[in-house]
């Protein structure tokens, strides 16, 4: 038990003690005429003896608590006690009324406002109240007073703030709201002025008027920009373009929006949409193919669109299928105004940079290739334009190559067809491109060519005898070939000497040898002769029969 409140010990305050709250207050009520706390009664507070411990009342040894121990307050209103002698604290920490035991007392305790007090009651005291800034004393409940109603705030008065005045702002309302807005932080700030209120309405409306104009305007804007793309015409240039003139490459699979925006981004329409229009309303717009295109800046869409029809404007170059690697140098050179042989030079000296799979050149007569990129240019058109780099287009034809190849699953169906490897298969593909016509005729060759190359062959002993071999030696195209230049020249590229194929490709096959070769006839091939010379191509079986074609053959060609 403390003296300032209860403590663990069960029994309850005394009604009598000045700190009871405001239910007692018995003493000072007696002193003012005041009936005694619950109509007189005495209360009944059960008793439990106890043994006195550290921090608790001793009760027997204290004199009557509350008798003769009234407050009262003196002139200054300060709370005073009387009739109490001071008490000491004994050893084992009860309170000794007597104090016959002469012990120290515990020091004051710094926290407590009535521990530096030389009596616990009565006697002098500090005074906590009478400074500045402090808490009023505490009232009897009979004097106290309720406290003053705050003041009504004054009705807001007429705007006046400098917005809608049209006056201006002046430094000093700048500071003095600084300084309330300081003062307002602190807690010890005075209420705004009239005129810091009117400046924050007057912010506040701005900020309105603001929101709501950009709100407005962003609407506007996005409306405008829906109408123009719905209904307006797209923007558009006139006429046939300026002078100046721009190279515009167009790669493979886009359609007409990849390549509006492409002749946009170049200069040479004013929009895609206007492009597209153009493609989709003029004949034939639509099938403008992939390619380098070149075109006047500022051009309208429609005088666009019929320019990359003309083939004049189209700077390409087109690999044809079975179309030797010399003839592909060559078209380079001329479309990129080049010395003739600097792109076949690039060729010789760079060709293990441009890409090339991994098993091309797999062959014992690796060294006797004659162009380690032949059959590896894959027909179609490339873009091919002044200032273009040789090595650039090279690399684009390497890599479509590659991924037809791939794709057509060379690798794993060499083995099946009797081959060693997949640059062995794109071999015979050439060959099937070089000496067939039609895509029948395609097949046929490849039965001719797989059943040569076998061992078991005792027709012409694993020799393809192919003309088209020899001639690729020579870079010529001739099938009047005597017996005696064949047999003098021991180059591996001739097949009527050296047993089995060449050391590569000998052309760059397209798209149906490759499958030709992939899906060979099984009707027993062994011969072929070209009997017109030209384009009808017939096949046998036997020595015999092919000897009835050779004679048909000599009949036509006057031999």
């Amino acid at each position: 038990m403390t003296e300032y409140g209860r403590g663990p010990d069960p029994e309850p305050w005394h009604p009598q003690d000045p700190l009871y709250g405001d239910g007692g207050w018995e003493g000072q009520q007696a002193h003012i005429g005041q009936q005694p706390a619950y109509g007189g009664q005495p209360q009944y507070h059960p008793q439990q003896p106890q043994q006195p411990q550290y921090g608790e009342w001793v009760q027997e040894h204290q004199p009557g608590y509350g008798q003769g121990q009234y407050p009262y307050y003196d002139e200054q209103g300060h709370q005073q006690y009387a009739g109490h002698p001071q008490q000491q604290y004994q050893h084992h920490g009860t309170w000794e009324a007597s104090g016959p035991h002469g012990q120290m007392p515990y020091a004051p305790d710094p926290g407590d406002p009535y521990g530096q007090q030389p009596a616990a009651y009565g006697g002098e005291q500090s005074d906590f109240y009478g400074g500045d800034g402090s808490y009023p004393p505490p009232q009897p409940p009979g004097r106290r007073r309720p406290e003053p109603e705050p003041e009504p705030e004054a009705a807001p008065e007429e705007e006046q703030h400098p917005f809608f005045t049209g006056g201006g702002d002046d430094d000093d309302d700048d500071e003095e709201h600084e300084l309330h807005s300081r003062s307002d932080r602190r807690g010890k700030g005075k209420k705004p002025t009239k005129k810091g209120r009117k400046r924050r309405n007057g912010c506040a409306c701005m900020v309105v008027v603001l929101v709501l104009g950009g709100a407005v305007g962003t609407a506007g804007y996005f409306g405008y920009k829906y109408y123009q793309n719905r209904f307006a015409p797209a923007p558009d240039y006139a006429g046939a373009g300026i002078d100046e003139t721009v190279t515009v490459e167009i790669p493979k699979g886009v359609g007409g929006w990849d390549i509006g925006r492409r002749l946009k981004d170049a200069g040479v329409v004013k929009s895609a949409a206007a492009f597209v229009h153009a493609q989709n309303e003029i004949s034939g717009g639509n099938s403008i193919q992939a390619g380098a295109y070149l075109l006047k800046k500022q051009m309208s869409a429609a005088s666009a669109v019929k320019m990359m029809l003309d083939p004049k404007s189209q700077n390409n170059v087109v690999v044809t299928p079975g179309e030797r690697n010399a003839g592909v140098y060559e078209a380079i050179d001329k479309k990129l105004e080049l010395a003739d042989g600097t792109t076949q030079k690039v060729a010789r000296n760079e060709y293990k940079s441009l890409g090339l799979p991994s098993w091309a050149q797999n062959t014992q007569y690796a060294g006797e290739i004659k162009d380690p990129l032949e059959g590896f240019l894959f027909p179609g058109t490339y873009p091919a334009a002044k200032g273009m780099k040789p090595d650039s287009i090279l690399k684009q034809m390497v890599a479509d190559a590659k991924s037809r190849y791939d794709a057509s699953g060379l690798t794993a169906k060499a083995r099946s067809l009797g081959l060693n490897n997949a640059f062995e298969l794109v071999t015979v593909a050439s060959l099937v491109q070089a000496e067939g016509k039609t895509h029948d005729d395609f097949r046929k060759m490849a039965e001719v060519v797989y059943n040569r190359l076998k061992p078991t062959n005792t027709e012409t002993n694993q020799l393809l005898q192919f003309d088209s071999t020899y001639n690729y030696l020579k870079g010529t195209s001739n099938i009047h070939i005597s017996l005696k230049e064949i047999n003098s020249n021991s180059s591996p590229y001739n097949t009527y000497r050296h047993k089995g194929l060449p050391p590569g490709p000998i052309g760059n096959p397209g798209e149906d040898a490759i499958m030709a070769a992939l899906n060979p006839t099984h009707d027993g091939w062994m011969y072929f002769v070209a009997t017109d010379g030209v384009n009808n191509t017939e096949f046998a079986r036997t020595n015999a029969e092919f000897l009835r074609l050779k004679e048909k053959f000599n009949a036509t060609s006057g031999n």
